[in-house]
């Protein structure tokens, strides 16, 4: 008994140095806000404040010129933004079937060749085909070019995310489970949808949280694989980055008058846009923070 107290008492914090981690952790916190917080103040600003004292929390004067210009294309803006949000959602429940029905046949004991698998899915982890490759694959064989599949199918799969899920379901779900399953007649399907993923949805959320914000900042596929006459299948990342590329052409060109280059809200224009992107993710965040927490945790453990 004794014993058994002392390895509690081990594990416990001393109230004072609870209070130095709480303190340490909380200015950590600030400071990873911080940058967000520039961000946004940045994006309000004016060009001329930033011309003459630069980045600043306190900037001289406001403006909402950034967020004027953006409006200006909102159709076109709009039209991307539904794109977005179709693409993400689309993307990460296709990716959420495919990692997960892989990490469920890996995870299987019974499985013969799930030694091969495995070395077969971490193979990419370490090398790549390359740009060139992947590029002739995508638009030759599979026909992706100028196709909303372009900006699904690349992304949809991830070695690193099917090897997390494949320890969660190891990890969490114990084999007699399987076993009961099995002697009441049910077949792997059955398993897998009445078993399995209900007691999954901790590194479900967790592994969608990161598909979907990788879907939402994706801007590389449209590049790509999208000819600029097919700009209806642009999403909001690329048409962002469109403009404000075109707002620096205009403002480094000659040939287009001073009165309009000082009318363009370059540099805020860029914080603006990065406002734009970041607001759905600080938005839906904390409501799976608890899923994502314990998904990471618990997924990572190594065999």
């Amino acid at each position: 008994m004794k014993h058994r107290n002392l390895s509690r008492s081990w594990h416990l914090v001393k109230p004072g140095t609870n209070a130095l981690l709480s303190v340490m952790f909380a200015l950590l916190g600030l400071l990873t806000f911080l940058p967000v917080l520039l961000v946004i103040i940045i994006s309000f600003s004016s060009d001329s404040s930033i011309a003459e004292n630069g980045y600043s929390f306190f900037p001289s004067s406001w403006s909402l010129d950034a967020y004027r210009y953006v409006w200006k294309s909102i159709d076109y803006i709009g039209h991307s933004f539904l794109l977005s949000i179709v693409v993400m959602v689309l993307g990460t429940l296709l990716s959420l079937w495919l990692i997960s029905t892989m990490a469920y046949v890996l995870s299987r004991r019974d499985f013969k060749l799930k030694k091969i698998y495995t070395a077969l899915i971490l193979i990419p982890m370490f090398f790549g085909g390359g740009l060139a490759a992947s590029y002739v694959v995508n638009t030759q064989l599979f026909g992706l070019k100028n196709s909303i599949f372009a900006l699904l199918l690349p992304p949809a799969c991830s070695s690193w995310y099917i090897i997390i899920m494949r320890t969660y379901f190891r990890k969490n779900i114990p084999v007699e489970l399987y076993d009961a399953a099995e002697m009441d007649g049910a077949g792997p399907v059955r398993i897998f949808f009445r078993i399995v993923l209900p007691l999954s949805k901790p590194i479900l959320i967790t592994v969608g949280l990161f598909q979907a914000f990788a879907y939402w900042n994706s801007w590389y596929y449209a590049m790509l694989y999208i000819s600029p006459n097919h700009k209806e299948l642009y999403p909001l990342q690329y048409v962002l980055y469109s403009i404000q590329r075109n707002i620096e052409f205009m403002a480094t060109n000659e040939n287009i008058s001073g009165a309009v280059v000082m009318e363009l809200p370059a540099e805020t224009f860029r914080m603006a846009m990065v406002a734009l992107t970041i607001a759905p993710i600080l938005v839906t965040y904390p409501f799976f923070r608890k899923f994502f927490v314990k998904g990471i945790l618990t997924g990572a453990i190594k065999e």
